[in-house]
């Protein structure tokens, strides 16, 4: 009975065996299918030059813009126009900043190397008019290296000058940018810094189109993405806004709506600049408007059906998820840090208020830096991208 009894337990333990390994096959097949599926959706074999600011610490200019290029499967060359322990918003730094004739000399270091074969360049902060100048001759070059095969270099500027009516930069640089509008494919301002280089006020939405087919007509710009507007018809909502010329120049204007987090976030739009130059180049991929100088679409394309229209969705679904995470984070280190001070009672003098105060604007600052890297999967495969669907803006027909 014993011996029976024995080779029953045998059989089943083979049995639960063969169902365990059977299990773990499938489960192996359901994750190699997602994995594949995130492959498949990396973008297109791209090198980019990213020429931006760097911090040792956080996530701002290149160094949350190379990683998010990198993680969507960009090949991602890097020159830092500042190095700096950390971004400004700390209200202290240590670091310095890149000279013109080092951000040239380390491009020829890189020419002299034959390593120059990019296919995108995406630049954002630069310290000085003189960098701003060395920065433009190597984005002219490179697209004086791709004329004989249109649509092989694509230059992506965000033109960092200032927010919130507030130049970061000197005065010296803004005529500058505007001399180099033409020499790009698209260009990411604010609406502070479209106001500056159009030198019009925005304040709804039609003057907001018009400042666009300004940018269109006068700079013979084929993309132009405005990544953060405050407009009289929006509440709690921030507008996102962008448009891709037709033949004649004239506008093809989108819009997308995103709730607004009523914390400020540094390093926002080098992400955004970012993510939609990896799905940009994903979009003109599919499209095959990667031979197209400028990766303009025909005119029989809509607004809301343009390459750029269809990345930018997948760029806020991406960022709104990331801002959403990063926002929680915050708030439950915020209450906190807020319990923390409640706990060591009032201070003696104002020398310890201050220091204090201090003490706090540093912990919120570090509270509040972009949750990035934990939330990578969402920079691969965007959550809720449905939410986000761009709507074309109707405008009258402006000649150019």
């Amino acid at each position: 009975m014993n011996s029976i009894v024995q080779e029953t337990l045998r059989k089943l333990i083979v049995i639960v065996n063969q169902l365990i390994r059977s299990l773990k096959v499938q489960i192996g097949l359901v994750a190699t299918r997602r994995i594949m599926a995130e492959a498949n959706d990396l973008i297109p074999e791209t090198r980019v030059l990213a020429i931006a600011s760097h911090v040792v610490y956080g996530y701002v200019g290149n160094k949350v813009a190379t990683f998010v290029m990198q993680a969507l499967g960009c090949d991602v060359s890097s020159i830092n126009t500042v190095n700096y322990s950390n971004h400004t918003g700390y209200r202290q730094i240590k670091g310095t900043k890149t000279t013109a004739d080092q951000i040239s000399d380390l491009y020829e270091g890189l020419k002299q190397s034959s390593l120059v074969n990019f296919d995108m360049m995406l630049s954002g902060y630069i310290p000085s008019a003189e960098a701003v100048e060395a920065v433009a001759r190597i984005g002219r070059e490179l697209r004086l290296q791709a004329s004989i095969k249109p649509g092989s270099f694509f230059w992506v500027l965000d033109p960092v000058l200032g927010d919130n009516g507030k130049l970061y930069v000197p005065e010296a640089e803004t005529p500058v940018y505007r001399s180099i509008l033409r020499d790009c494919d698209l260009v990411l301002p604010n609406q502070f810094e479209l106001e500056t280089l159009t030198s019009t006020t925005i304040t709804d939405t039609s003057s907001l189109v018009s400042a666009i087919q300004l940018m269109h007509t006068k700079y013979r710009l084929p993309h132009i993405f405005v990544t953060s507007t405050k407009l009289s018809d929006a509440t709690d909502t921030i507008a996102i806004v962008g448009s891709t010329a037709r033949s004649d120049m004239s506008a093809r204007v989108f819009r997308i709506d995103v709730p607004y987090f009523p914390v400020y976030f540094t390093g926002t739009g080098d992400m955004f600049a970012a993510l939609l130059v990896a799905r940009l180049r994903q979009a003109a991929v599919t499209a095959k408007l990667d031979g197209v100088q400028g990766w303009v679409s025909g005119d029989e394309v809509e607004a809301a059906e343009l390459p750029l229209a269809l990345a930018a969705e997948k760029v806020v679904a991406s960022m709104q998820a990331v801002l959403k995470k990063t926002d929680q984070a915050y708030q439950a280190e915020k209450r906190a840090i807020e319990s923390e001070d409640g706990r060591t009672g009032q201070t003696r003098d104002e020398e310890d208020a201050t220091d204090a105060e201090t003490r706090r604007h540093l912990k919120l600052t570090k509270a509040v830096e972009l949750r990035v890297v934990r939330n990578v999967r969402d920079l691969l495969d965007p959550p809720d991208v449905d939410k986000f669907k761009a709507k074309e803006v109707y405008v009258a027909a402006t000649a150019p």
